[in-house]
């Protein structure tokens, strides 16, 4: 326990770098005579650790130690970042605590090779996979983008953009950036980049308002009331955009959705996209809409 204690002192102090022997003592629910005996023990083992008394006094470690500890570089630390963070955002239980004993001693990390993370959809091209860390590393060494990018409406342009945030939102990755054709801050979806290149030119971060939501557009279309009618086969497809209050399971083996949605392409590319395994039972126009769309896509393959 006391070896426990020792360590755990040791992370805090390092990573804050001056405590009081009453916050640790309240933290480890013993008397502060205790604590002092644990920082005798810390200092007899070569860590610096020493204190002050009175008005902003307390138990302080030497900023160096932190620093001289440290045997990772700038890059490797951003990359470590970027991966725990990642993984951060899974929710992995207890994730905070193990943040806190990394960002103190890196050099006790382990090395494992026991989760990957791929960026790239199924299906893509072997230079999509290096996509994401060209994106990432040009947004550290503020150096600007160019790529080809097709937007919601299906517009293709050519884009010069100044990496700004990566942002993980709606089961997609997406970049902020200030777009030099439109001298403002857009939110490009990262699939749609397209022809990627990392041009040698610098730039200096700019304030830019806010960008607009990249699904902003879908919250102006009108909303409808559905109801659908999926078979069992394509219950995953309904758990990738849906919550179980929306879903309700037949005694056919078939489920139920009933979700108000906004009404645009992407439900209609949704919708066809399940091909048989989907019923639009209302309303009505969406159900024809959906009917015509199919007879369009069936005279073409009639001979």
């Amino acid at each position: 326990m006391k070896m426990n204690r020792l360590f755990e002192i040791t992370i805090i102090l390092l990573n804050k770098g001056s405590v009081t022997a009453k916050e640790l003592a309240d933290r480890f629910g013993v008397s502060t005579r205790t604590i002092y005996r644990d920082i005798d023990v810390l200092s007899s083992t070569g860590v610096p650790v020493y204190t002050n008394k009175g008005n902003g006094g307390g138990i302080h470690l030497l900023e160096s130690y932190a620093i001289e500890r440290t045997l990772i570089s700038e890059q490797e630390s951003e990359n470590l970042l970027l991966a725990i963070k990642t993984l951060q955002a899974t929710q992995y239980p207890e994730l905070d605590m193990i943040l806190e004993k990394m960002g103190a001693i890196f050099k006790h990390a382990p090395d494992h090779d026991w989760v990957e993370v791929d960026f790239s959809p199924w299906g893509s091209a072997p230079n999509d996979k290096n996509k994401f860390n060209d994106i990432k590393r040009a947004m550290l060494q503020r150096q600007v983008l160019c790529f080809d990018y097709v937007d919601g409406e299906g517009h293709k342009s050519n884009r010069l953009a100044e990496p700004a945030k990566l942002l993980f939102k709606d089961n997609a990755w997406y970049l902020v950036a200030h777009c030099r054709q439109r001298q403002a801050q857009r939110t490009f979806r990262i699939s749609r980049m397209k022809n990627l290149k990392t041009l040698t030119e610098t730039f200096t971060p700019q304030v830019s308002p806010q960008p607009e939501p990249a699904e902003s557009k879908a919250e102006k279309q009108p909303l409808v009331s559905l109801k659908l009618r999926f078979q069992a086969k394509v219950l995953n497809r309904l758990y990738d955009y849906f919550a179980d209050s929306l879903i309700s399971h037949n005694a056919d083996g078939s489920f139920t959705l009933d979700a108000v949605l906004p009404e645009g392409e992407w439900l209609y590319g949704y919708i066809l996209s399940l091909g048989s395994f989907v019923e639009v039972q209302e309303p009505e126009h969406v159900r024809q809409l959906i009917a015509s769309r199919l007879q369009q896509a069936l005279n073409i393959y009639e001979i």
